[in-house]
């Protein structure tokens, strides 16, 4: 399988969502996945890994790391931490499964070369992100169930 998924054994039935997701947003960008790890960590795993390749000593809540396109497929890996996502759901007022969804589309366009550090690139990110989620509402609503809140 193209797209594999690492995570806790308290997160059944998460895997089939995650991918549906994922190849969403890549078609969203006419892309196909290659390769692509996604792997469902803590902060201090988060923290390591962005502390080792971005000099960043924080935990971050995705961190994309980009191997590139051939043929219209994307590879790469993609970690979550989920204890970000746990706060960043109370925070915004969402369930688990629907913040997982959008950390995990947000990593996913990294991986296609969009980024967020200037406005523009910003908004386009956010605006790709929003059509992403509303392509993928069956997925979404599969990780709202599975995941407590």
């Amino acid at each position: 399988m193209p797209i594999s998924v690492g995570k806790p054994r308290s997160f059944p039935a998460v895997t089939a969502p995650l991918r549906a997701i994922v190849t969403a947003t890549l078609a969203l960008e006419l892309l196909r996945p290659g390769e692509i790890a996604l792997v469902l960590t803590d902060d201090a795993t988060s923290r390591a890994l962005n502390r080792r390749w971005r000099r960043i000593d924080r935990a971050t809540d995705v961190l994309s790391f980009d191997y590139g396109t051939r043929a219209g497929r994307v590879s790469g890996d993609l970690v979550v931490s989920l204890d970000r996502l746990g706060a960043q759901a109370k925070r915004f007022r969402v369930t688990p499964g629907h913040e997982l969804a959008r950390l995990v589309i947000h990593g996913t366009l990294h991986l296609t070369g969009h980024d967020h550090h200037a406005a523009g690139e910003r908004r386009r990110m956010r605006a790709l992100e929003r059509k992403a989620l509303a392509e993928s509402r069956v997925p979404v609503a599969a990780l709202s169930r599975a995941l407590p809140r």
